[in-house]
Order: C-alpha cells, then sequence, then structure tokens
C-alpha cells in the first residue's frame, strides 16, 4: 500500500495501488473464500472491465476500480474484517480466529457473457438462474399461483415503493440494512422432498462463495430454519422468461433479478444483466451475531 494515498471514508480505490497492493488484496481474498468464491469475484471485477471496454471508459470502469476498505487490525484472535465494493461487486467479510462471515453481499453483471476470444471468456450467474427456475417450474400450478407475487416484471399491480429504477425488483439492497421484510408467496413448509432438496441447492449455489466450513455452518443453520422459510417470484417461469426470485427465512435473505439496461440499450429486463444479494436478517449482517457471541466470552 502506498502510504501517500491515505484511506478516507470510502477506503482505498484499488487502481490507485501498487501491483504488490493488489496482489496482496487479491491473497486476502483467496484466503477468506472457496476457490469458486475466488474465481467468481475476479471474474465480477475483470467484466467490470469488459464493460468499460465496450464502452471505451476503462478510465472509470476498470477490474480495480473498486475500493478496499480494512476494519481493525488483521488479527489470529480479535475481530477485523475487510469489504470490496463497486460496480457490481459487494463483499463484506469479517473475522474472528478461524471464523468468518461473508454478508452482505452483492454481485452483479451487464453483460453476464464476457466474450473477448481467449481464456477470460465465462457466463455468469447461470446456474442461480437455471436453478431457481428449475425449482420454480417443479410446484404444482397452485404452488405457482401462490408462490408469484406479480405476474409481470414491472407491473401496474405494484405499490409504488415495489420497484425502483437501481435495485429494480430487489427489497434488500443498498441503504436497506435491517429493512424489515414481509414474508411472502409460499413456504418451503409445504414442498416435498425433492423441492426441498432443489431449494437447499439453489442456497448452496448463492453461497459457493464461502470457504467449505462456514458453508457448511451456514447451510446447516438455514436448514434448521427450513419449516419458515419462504419462496417468492415475479414474473414467468417459462423456459426464455425474465424473473425475480427471494428465498427468506429468519436466518437467510437471497435474492435474484433480471435487470432492464443501465449500460447496454434493453429497456425491458434481460437474461444478461443479473443481481444477486446475499444478506443475513435480523440484524446479523457483517458477523454481528459472531461478534456478540465473542463479546460476551
Amino acid at each position: 500500500y502506498n502510504p501517500e494515498i491515505p484511506f478516507n471514508d470510502y477506503g482505498v480505490r484499488l487502481e490507485e495501488t501498487s501491483t504488490a497492493t493488489r496482489e496482496a488484496f487479491l491473497k486476502l481474498l483467496r484466503s477468506c473464500t472457496s476457490e469458486r468464491g475466488f474465481i467468481k469475484v475476479q471474474q465480477l471485477m475483470d467484466a467490470n472491465h469488459f464493460l468499460g471496454e465496450l464502452y471505451d471508459l476503462t478510465n472509470i470502469m476498470n477490474r480495480w476500480s473498486f475500493h478496499f476498505m480494512l476494519f481493525g487490525e488483521p488479527s489470529a484472535t480479535q475481530p477485523w474484517g475487510w469489504s470490496i465494493y463497486g460496480h457490481h461487486v459487494a463483499f463484506c467479510c469479517f473475522i474472528i480466529g478461524r471464523q468468518l462471515v461473508i454478508a452482505p453481499t452483492f454481485m452483479g453483471v451487464e453483460p453476464n457473457v464476457i466474450a473477448r476470444g481467449d481464456d477470460t471468456d465465462c457466463v455468469l450467474f447461470t446456474e442461480e438462474e437455471q436453478r431457481g427456475l428449475a425449482l420454480m417450474q417443479s410446484l404444482n400450478p397452485d404452488q405457482q399461483a401462490r408462490a408469484t407475487l406479480y405476474q409481470q416484471m414491472e407491473d401496474p399491480l405494484m405499490p409504488p415503493e415495489r420497484f425502483n429504477f437501481a435495485d429494480q425488483r430487489h427489497l434488500g439492497g443498498a441503504f436497506q440494512d435491517n429493512r424489515v421484510i414481509p414474508l411472502e408467496g409460499i413456504c418451503a413448509a409445504e414442498f416435498n422432498a425433492s423441492q426441498r432438496a432443489s431449494l437447499i441447492e439453489t442456497i448452496r449455489v448463492f453461497l459457493d462463495f464461502l470457504p467449505d466450513g462456514p458453508r457448511e455452518a451456514r447451510l446447516k443453520q438455514i436448514e434448521q430454519h427450513l419449516e419458515s422459510t419462504w419462496w417468492s417470484w415475479i414474473g414467468g417461469c417459462g423456459n426464455d422468461d425474465v424473473f425475480y426470485y427471494r428465498i427468506q427465512s429468519p436466518v437467510v435473505l437471497l435474492e435474484f433479478d433480471h435487470h432492464s439496461g443501465m449500460w447496454l440499450t434493453n429497456e425491458e429486463p434481460a437474461r444478461f444483466h443479473i443481481h444477486t444479494i446475499t444478506r443475513i436478517p435480523n440484524g446479523n449482517d457483517y458477523g454481528k451475531a459472531l461478534l456478540m457471541q465473542y463479546q460476551k466470552q
């Protein structure tokens, strides 16, 4: 890190740091995530660069145009944390000893197909998309009807507060910490064994950025609340439809949304602009529950 570039309220911008600092950030990212998560965050950062290339704006949109913030002193025993945030990436990590919490996260991409014709080519968020759609299609017509909040992505039946230009259908986006979100849709208590397994696998995909131990601990916690987990949907559920879905319980909030264009020209939601959000409800984002447990010791 270059001491001539001081941290401020927004952290340090990685593009203004040295190559050694960026490499140190990648080592930190790798140490706190699964291998799949490590690759995914790098792909999202590169997707930002790809969008910059499309519009000849890599001076403001590139793979390093993200802010990094450090909280506390890195320690093997004391609480500390870090975050990275910028266009289509917000990733908050809290650590005590060998325990870590990564929440909230926001990850998105526009477009989701990176096609330069080299080894950076990839298609992002297809598994979250396909697993969510498969679960919805596995419901019987009555279950689908009750899960569906609105049939159109920008439905005239939506109250004014249900849609906004930036978050579109998301309820847990930026500046929504501790928002009280009513349960909607259909409860997983009504799902059969196959549907429950599909729900858990969808959740697992959302949490694939976590290392094995923390991910399995989170999944175990989430499964313990499966009887009070709700599934809700907006849009159609045909093979080519665009849609939004939310998984919500006392211990998890996950959202997936197909967006209309912000940089690209599609006025309607499309499958190549995707936003995802993960949160821990009831005030437990940012590792607050783990911190309180530590403080009681």
